[in-house]
């Protein structure tokens, strides 16, 4: 588990993520994570350019098909 202590950067607020972590993720400086909800709590994952793929697809289906996602929610 890591503590991670939020910091003013500008005008927004941001975290420091230490090193360790960085290689839990594979990530490193520029890359995009995503915060995602979970039943968890929040999860932080590496951009994956294949999960863009299929959420822009999925994205895409849901404007155009939202009257019938609309009626299957009923």
């Amino acid at each position: 588990m890591f503590a991670l202590k939020l910091t003013q950067i500008g005008n927004s607020v941001g975290v420091v993520l230490p090193k360790e972590l960085l290689g839990l993720l594979h990530v490193e400086k520029g890359d995009t994570l995503y915060a995602t909800e979970s039943p968890e709590g929040v999860r932080l994952t590496p951009f994956d350019p294949e999960f863009e793929q299929q959420m822009d697809a999925a994205r895409k289906i849901m404007k155009s098909r939202r009257d019938v996602l609309h009626e299957l929610a009923k």
